[in-house]
């Protein structure tokens, strides 16, 4: 995979994308301050964006001057379209396993890493537990977080609508958030 470094007005965004990534632009710039640029734009031949709208939204808000890009040549205008939905949508459907996330959120306050760069948002207070499947129909009627019990010392809160679709960049859900259980 060749990858070009292109002036920050070069990639063009695809004017129907129809991905909603405003949420997400703010976490991606941390991720990248963070971790850096780890993942490039995807262009078209025409050097319209396939995937990777948040990305440079992003660099345009850390006032980044260019941004790593691959540029595909080997898809058809078909696969093109199809790869801008599939890049967005494959991830919806990957899940947490409760443990393994606790052992890997406590391992990373026990080195006094900021937890805010794993894309969770530190929550004030821990609400009471009920049932997961009577708080994700509370989440449908009310559109109110809600949370969930995360083994051995911490617990997370999902905003359901934006836990649904994350961002390409972003390997958590988005909208989490993540404290110490009391």
């Amino acid at each position: 995979m060749e990858i070009e470094l292109w002036p920050l007005d070069r990639p063009k965004p695809y004017s129907r994308n129809p991905r909603k990534n405003k949420r997400a632009i703010e976490k991606a710039a941390a991720s990248i301050r963070e971790f850096g640029f780890r993942q490039p734009i995807v262009v078209d031949g025409d050097g319209v964006i396939v995937v990777g709208h948040t990305r440079l939204e992003a660099a345009k808000q850390l006032s980044l001057e260019v941004v790593p890009v691959h540029q595909v040549s080997d898809l058809s205008e078909e696969q093109v379209r199809a790869y801008r939905i599939a890049d967005n949508k494959t991830g919806e459907y990957a899940g947490w396993d409760p443990e393994l996330l606790g052992e890997e959120l406590r391992a990373l306050k026990a080195s006094d890493y900021d937890l805010m760069q794993t894309g969770f948002q530190l929550a004030s207070s821990v609400s009471t537990p009920t049932p997961l499947r009577r708080r994700r129909q509370a989440e449908k009627r009310n559109h109110r977080s809600v949370q969930r019990s995360v083994m051995s010392g911490f617990s997370v809160s999902i905003d359901w609508r934006s836990a649904t679709a994350p961002t390409s960049t972003s390997a958590g859900l988005h909208g989490a958030s993540c404290v110490p259980a009391s």
